[in-house]
């Protein structure tokens, strides 16, 4: 799972481990760790106006995601995909 890139499928699987298809919407490496911005597929191919759920999971040393350990950690990569997701849709409205 080397570079992973945005729009890429995977499947992992949930607490019931049940597998569930994944698309990657963004990635971004803060302090030394990879972090995936995910939402399921089936979410991602249905033309709704609801919001979809998004996930954000870690990629480990072996370029497996895993979960992120801490509220802190998580605290801190929400905000940082935050600021991505802010930054593009200023960049749309300029178009």
């Amino acid at each position: 799972m080397e570079n992973i890139k945005v729009g890429e499928v995977f499947t992992i699987s949930d607490e019931n481990n049940e597998e569930q298809g994944v698309e990657v919407l963004a990635v971004i490496e803060m302090e030394g760790s990879v972090y995936a911005a995910v939402g399921f597929v089936e979410d991602l191919q249905e033309e709704s106006e609801e919001d979809i759920d998004i996930f954000f999971l870690k990629v480990d040393e072996d370029g497996d995601f895993t979960a992120i350990a801490s509220d802190e950690e998580f605290d801190q990569v929400s905000s940082a995909f935050d600021e991505i997701m802010q930054e593009e849709e200023a960049d749309r409205s300029r178009d």
